[in-house]
Order: C-alpha cells, then sequence, then structure tokens
C-alpha cells in the first residue's frame, strides 16, 4: 500500500474538505461490521447506504466499493442514473490502522462537456460494452463469463450440445498458434452459418464450444449437430490446406433442469463420441443404440476380496459402466489375461489374500499393462508408505475409504476420459510418423527420378541403395555395439544415402552418360561429385545443423573412401571414415555391380560378391564384409533386380 493510503482521522477530514470541492457525494465504508464505524465516523457518513442504493432501488451489479475493498485499490466506474452520468471513484485506505472505502460521486452534467469525437467514442463504448463484455476476441462467439453471467442458471427448453475439436492441442502445436486460432475461427463461421440467430454459440474452454438452440425438437437438434459435425469434417482452414479438423459433440434437451445440469450431462455424451472422434452423440442416438445394442458400456474391473466393498462400488457405477468382479489377486491376473485392453479400468484394493494389490501392480508392470490399464487404488490403508509406494507402481489415483460415492464416481470417468484422451494422442502420433515415413519414401523416389533422368543409371539405384543400407545397418548392429548405432540412428542413415550422388548434377553429362572407360582428365572430374554434393549440404543454412543433413554430409563427402585410405576425395583411413558413409559404400559398389550401366552389363550376384571380397573394388571395412555375406540370401529376397 502507498503512504498515502494510510492516514490519521485528521488527515482524512482534512481530504474531504479538499474533496467536497469537486464531488457531490463522499462515503466512508468500514470494512467488516457498519456498527464498528466510531459515532463521529457517522457524522461524515451523511447516509447510511451505498449512493448507488440511495439514488436506485435496486442494487448494481458492479460495486466498485466492494471491489476497491477486494482489492486493496483505487476502482471507478462511469453510471447512467435518470438519464444522468455519475462517475464514481472508490479508494481502499487505512484510518488509523482501519481498513476502509471512500466513496467519491461526480455528476458528469451540467457545466461538465465531452467533445464530439470522445462524445461518440463514449456513446460507443457504452453501446458495445457487453460486446466487448462478453465476446471471445479470437473467434467472437460469446465467452465463458456470459455464459457465467446470462445462461448458467438459466431453466429453458433448448438443445444443448458441447462441441469439443479433436486433437487440437497437437495440431496446435505442430502447426502454430496462429493456424490454431484460424481454425478456431473457421469452426465457428461454420456453426453459425448453419444455426439461427437466436440461438447462442459459446467458447466454453479452449477448443470446448457450447451450443444452446431455444425451442427446437430432439429431430431438428440432432440433424444440426450432424451437418455441422460432417461441414467441419470436409472443411479447409484458410491458408493452411493440410490442416483438417473433426469434432466430437454431445448433445441433449433441457428437461426441466438448468443450462448447468444439461451441460454436464452433454459432457459425458461428448467423450463417448470422442472414443471414436469425429461423432456426435445425442440423447436420441444413445437411446437407440440403447434399445438395439443394450447399450455397449465402458468395462471396470472390482478387485477386493470383501463383497460389501464389491457392492458398494458396483451399485455406483453399474448405471454407466460394465463391471466385472475379482475375490483376489489371482483372479484379476486372469481377467486382465481374458479381457486386456477391453479393460478401462481397475479398481484395486491392497489387502488381499493368494496375491495383494502391490502384487497385482508388479505383474502390471512386468507385462506393461499398467501403460494401457489404468488403475485407482481405493483401499482403508491410509499410511503415507502405502501411497506412496502405489503411485511408485503406477497407480492413477488412490483413493481412500471411506469415501464419497459422487467424487468416487467423478475420479473414474476422469481417470478412463484422460486415458481414452492419451489413446487417441499415441494413434495419432502413430499416423503422423507413418506419414513421415511415406513422405522420406516419396522424396527418396523423386530422386531416383532425378538422377534418372540426368544420369544414365536406373532410376532404381537410390531406391536400391536405401534398402541395402538398411539391410546392412540391421545386421551391423546385431552382430556389433562398436558403433553406438540407434534404431534412429539407422533410419537417418538409410534416409540420408539417397543423397549420396547429389553432387553428379554438377558433372557434365558427357562424362556421365559416356559409355566406355573414362580418361584421367575425365575421372578427375567425376570425383568432384563428392565435394559438389557435400558443398551444396553446407549451404543449407537452416538446416545444416540438422543431424540428417550431418549424416548426409558425411556419406556425400565420404562415399567412395576406402579402407586402406586409397579412396577420395581426402584419403580417408579405417575409422576416420564415418560408418554412415563407409555403410552407403559398400551399398554402392554392390548395386553398381549388379545393376546394368552405359559402359557395362550387369554382374551376377555371385560375380559381384567374389570382386567386393577380393578387394577388387578396393578395401572395405572387415566387419561390414562379414554383415554383406551374412545377408546375402536376405539381399536375393528383398533385392527388385535379379541377383
Amino acid at each position: 500500500m502507498n503512504a498515502e493510503e494510510r492516514m490519521t482521522k485528521e488527515q482524512l477530514e482534512e481530504e474531504i474538505r479538499h474533496f467536497r470541492k469537486i464531488f457531490q457525494e463522499i462515503r466512508l465504508f468500514p470494512i467488516g461490521n457498519i456498527s464498528d464505524i466510531d459515532e463521529e465516523w457517522r457524522k461524515i457518513n451523511e447516509r447510511q447506504r451505498c449512493y448507488h442504493y440511495w439514488k436506485r432501488e435496486t442494487p448494481c451489479d458492479n460495486c466498485v466499493a466492494m471491489r476497491a475493498a477486494t482489492t486493496k485499490e483505487e476502482k471507478g466506474k462511469l453510471e447512467i442514473v435518470n438519464g444522468k452520468i455519475y462517475q464514481v471513484i472508490a479508494r481502499y485506505i487505512e484510518v488509523d490502522e482501519k481498513p476502509y472505502v471512500l466513496e467519491l460521486i461526480r455528476c458528469l452534467d451540467g457545466d461538465w462537456s465531452i467533445g464530439e469525437i470522445n462524445h461518440e467514442r463514449l456513446i460507443d463504448m457504452f453501446v458495445h460494452y457487453n460486446d466487448r463484455l462478453y465476446r471471445d476476441a479470437v473467434t467472437d462467439a460469446y465467452n465463458r463469463r456470459y455464459y457465467e453471467d446470462e445462461m448458467k442458471n438459466k431453466k429453458k427448453n433448448a438443445g444443448v450440445a458441447l462441441i469439443d475439436l479433436d486433437d487440437f492441442k497437437l495440431h496446435n502445436d505442430t502447426y502454430g498458434h496462429q493456424a490454431g486460432d484460424m481454425a478456431l475461427y473457421t469452426v465457428v463461421d461454420i456453426i453459425r452459418k448453419n444455426i439461427r440467430k437466436t440461438d447462442k454459440l459459446i467458447r466454453f474452454g479452449g477448443d470446448e464450444f457450447l451450443l444452446v438452440m431455444p425451442e427446437v425438437t430432439e429431430e431438428v437438434f440432432s440433424q444440426k449437430l450432424q451437418l455441422i459435425q460432417e461441414r467441419i469434417y470436409n472443411a479447409n482452414v484458410p491458408g493452411y490446406l493440410n490442416l483438417r479438423f473433426s469434432i466430437s459433440a454431445g448433445g441433449v434437451l433441457t428437461e426441466g433442469d438448468s443450462i448447468e445440469e444439461a451441460v454436464n450431462r452433454a459432457d459425458k455424451l461428448m467423450y463417448q463420441a470422442k472414443a471414436t472422434k469425429n461423432k456426435v452423440v445425442t440423447q436420441k442416438d444413445e437411446r437407440e443404440q440403447y434399445e438395439k445394442h443394450n447399450q455397449i458400456k465402458q468395462r471396470i474391473l472390482v478387485v477386493d476380496d470383501s463383497e460389501m466393498n464389491r457392492a458398494i462400488l458396483c451399485e455406483m457405477l453399474k448405471d454407466d459402466f460394465e463391471i466385472i468382479e475379482a475375490t483376489n489377486g489371482q483372479e484379476c491376473v486372469s481377467l486382465i489375461e481374458q479381457y486386456g485392453k477391453e479393460i478401462s479400468l481397475v479398481l484395486l484394493d491392497i489387502v488381499m489374500p493368494i496375491m495383494d494389490g502391490f502384487e497385482i501392480l508388479m505383474y502390471m508392470n512386468r507385462n506393461h499393462w499398467i501403460e494401457d490399464v489404468p488403475v485407482i487404488m481405493i483401499s482403508s490403508e491410509e499410511s503415507e508408505n502405502y501411497i506412496r509406494k502405489a503411485f511408485k507402481f503406477g497407480v492413477s489415483d488412490y483413493i481412500s475409504r471411506p469415501f464419497d460415492s459422487k467424487v468416487v464416481y467423478q475420479r473414474v470417468f476422469n481417470t478412463i476420459k484422460l486415458y481414452a484422451k492419451q489413446r487417441r494422442l499415441i494413434s495419432m502420433v502413430s499416423d503422423q510418423m507413418h506419414e513421415k515415413e511415406k513422405n522420406n519414401q516419396m522424396m527418396v523416389e523423386v530422386l531416383s527420378q532425378i538422377m534418372e533422368f540426368r544420369n544414365g543409371e536406373s532410376g532404381l539405384h537410390v531406391v536400391h541403395i536405401n534398402t541395402l543400407t538398411r539391410l546392412l545397418l540391421e545386421r551391423l548392429v546385431e552382430n556389433t555395439d562398436a558403433y553406438n548405432l540407434t534404431p534412429d540412428d539407422c533410419y537417418l542413415i538409410s534416409t540420408a544415402s539417397a543423397f549420396h550422388d547429389i553432387g553428379k548434377v554438377g558433372i557434365d553429362e558427357s562424362i556421365l552418360n559416356k559409355p566406355g572407360k573414362l580418361t584421367k582428365e575425365e575421372f578427375e572430374t567425376m570425383k568432384e561429385h563428392t565435394l559438389i554434393g557435400a558443398s551444396m549440404l553446407d549451404k543449407l543454412e537452416h538446416y545444416k545443423d540438422e543431424k540428417m543433413i550431418k549424416i548426409a554430409y558425411q556419406i556425400c563427402r565420404w562415399h567412395h573412401e576406402r579402407y586402406d585410405g586409397k579412396g577420395y576425395p581426402d584419403g580417408l583411413t579405417g575409422e576416420q571414415i564415418p560408418i554412415a558413409a563407409q555403410v552407403v559404400s559398400v551399398a554402392d559398389v554392390y548395386d553398381a555391380l549388379v545393376s546394368k550401366r552405359v559402359y557395362k552389363d550387369a554382374y551376377s550376384h555371385e560375380q559381384a560378391m567374389k570382386m567386393i571380397l577380393n578387394g577388387e573394388c578396393g578395401a572395405f571395412n572387415p566387419l561390414l564384409m562379414e554383415v554383406l555375406v551374412e545377408i546375402q540370401d536376405k539381399i536375393k529376397e528383398e533385392m527388385h533386380y535379379e541377383v
């Protein structure tokens, strides 16, 4: 607090004397019981009620005195009462170490005037105040404050839907926040075009929207949600053609309950929809599904040796979940092995015969079930050691008995929802990895066609090098850990092998495609392709520090080096040659021998192997020679040319 906000009674009286020259009304309110005010302060307070209580029959919604008392800051507002504009200022002060709020009121009519431009701004501010207060800045839909102030507690006949963008966070992190904002705006725009002016669309959370459609029939409500879901799925996000979204929505009709209660019911249906994504689930859908299929429910395994404890949990959850029971640890293990990931959650006691809860958790960890099947421990054991041990073994939650049934239900629901979202994210990441691998393969094939167009070699040369490199690396890491190659390293080397001859784009075609033997000068020119390719990669300023580009550089520059130092361009020997370049070198020589070229016919597999092993093509790493011999049958099996 500033020093000027602390004062004595005498200092306050002096300030009030000055304020009376400017403000028509001055009020002092104690923070606490009004009976605590000294009698002399009652003289300062000319009326016993707030100014806005005095002037109006009902209190205002925005009490600056209360806000000032709460925040301990000065607050202000403009208020229109009976056609007049009043300025209200509330200051938090301490008088003789007691807290008060000093409220100052001034009428702005009469001699007080506003310039023409500012007058228009003021009118605009009052006219559009609610719009700015209740509108979301990104989408221009109503915001959560509007829901809390205007919708939450209302009871009306309406369709209420919660709409959630599938995997929005992952897309937002991948493409950036600007793309995410554009996606949100696009979704809102589509929804608006398919609803009435009387319907309310609210941005309920980050990527969640609440749609309230008053006086709508169940059939029309369901059709509208299906139409919105379909049009969002088929829409493009402007500026991001590869960015496509889907929604999961849950919809209910209010049944004499409040909007808030309807939202809670819609939330459960929305998470049913998110189990498969790009889906709408309404009460109508749920009812039809129940009638046709007796409703497929998520399965919960309750494990407890107490029949009464199992009965309590079953009674609590049976309406929304399928319950299976185990009376001891052995039965629990058998049921997990039988149902596997079809179990959505395990409710587990600790103290049980045959196998206790911790032994079950050890089993689930050994077999990696704990990664896919969440466990909530429900036990009377409340010691910190038990709780710590349970979480150490990977339980998702720990609930002590006795418990509140509503709390248990909500924690069960939240845990299942969280794991369902995790599974969707894993699936999406897997899809993205598959897409990345497909894109890399396309890159390899594009480079193949470029080389075929530029060079007399077969367009399959780059594809063959990629396959041979992969096969050599797979066996190399089985035979030795001398190079500390991870699966990611092997993948990067195989992919980067496509760049090994890109420097040939800088070699004259008359040399590249010469049918006979090259002259000494022509061979020296041909050797320059290693340096040209390395230079091209080195000039990729934005990417040259990326691991794949570094590996590609090694391959481009040194795939013609030989183990005895008689290669080019730098005459490296032995392990001076990076292992990536060594492996691609062997693959390159083998494919060159067994493929037809403008200057030679293809050798057989046996001839090629003999020439490489006899050193006719230069010296290679002995470990790689062993690997080549070991995988020759696999080469015959996987390669597309006849060997």
